[in-house]
């Protein structure tokens, strides 16, 4: 019985396995992450409205301005790097996130506004709009769209 010359092929088949992978875990990683994340600083315009500045560096979406005149916030400002999930925001609420590919899906509730930043297109109030950098958009609270019923908690669908 030749068992001895048994262990060599074995060790070579689990090191092979265990180099495939961590090498796939690694380029893995790397496609979740190589386009960075979204980077919303939280503010107010020269009026006082609260605004949101979106910008996404790797897609060429920079100084995207959202002002919600009418409306009011007593938080203070700043910046918030969705990077990963469940950060607080100053003012608003996150009603989704997606981030397992960076930049992901965020989508956000505003004063009653819906906005949803995907790398492809941005939704306002569930309307496609073009991405466009160093741009300002109004939303005012007649813009808000009628309030859709919310799922409810404990149906779960798989």
């Amino acid at each position: 019985m030749q068992s001895s010359g048994l262990w060599k092929p074995v060790l070579g088949g689990l090191l092979l396995a265990l180099a495939i992978y961590i090498g796939g875990f690694k380029f893995d990683q790397h496609l979740r992450t190589r386009r960075g994340p979204w980077q919303v600083t939280f503010t107010t315009a020269h009026s006082g409205a609260p605004a949101i500045i979106v910008n996404q560096p790797k897609l060429n979406i920079a100084n995207l301005k959202i002002v919600f005149p009418g409306e009011t916030t007593t938080n203070a400002s700043g910046t918030v790097v969705f990077d990963f999930p469940q950060k607080p925001v100053p003012f608003g609420r996150v009603k989704f996130e997606d981030l397992t590919y960076l930049p992901g899906t965020v989508t956000f509730d505003f004063f009653g506004h819906e906005i949803e930043l995907l790398p492809r297109t941005l939704y306002i109030n569930r309307k496609s709009r073009p991405w466009e950098s160093n741009a300002t958009i109004t939303l005012t609270p007649a813009d808000k769209p009628a309030v859709l019923p919310a799922p409810m908690p404990g149906k779960k669908k798989y």
